[in-house]
């Protein structure tokens, strides 16, 4: 399944730039980076559930926002992209 992940943490004190970082590396973990804070994650069942976990056991629910996109075939081919950094296709062979 393809999701995206989009996260606002409150980076005003030190606590919060460390979450900051903690929730961005659990999302380059399990998916690519699209925008500063918005992660496009191909993920299978069993990561799905290790990354919900981790990224909810990072945030603090009274200052961060987590938000997750179920994107099926139909919205994905519906995606539009302009501007730099071409998309990447989950289907064909990431090699870099």
């Amino acid at each position: 399944m393809l999701i995206l992940v989009t996260y606002d943490v409150s980076t005003i004190e030190k606590a919060g730039r460390r979450r900051l970082r903690r929730v961005a590396c659990a999302c380059k973990d399990f998916g690519i980076r699209v925008q500063k804070s918005v992660f496009e994650c191909q993920v299978g069942r069993t990561e799905w559930v290790q990354l919900r976990h981790r990224l909810l056991s990072e945030i603090n629910d009274q200052e961060d926002s987590l938000r997750f996109y179920f994107l099926d075939t139909e919205a994905v081919a519906k995606t539009e992209h302009h501007g730099v950094g071409k998309p990447l296709d989950f289907n064909e062979a990431l090699v870099l």
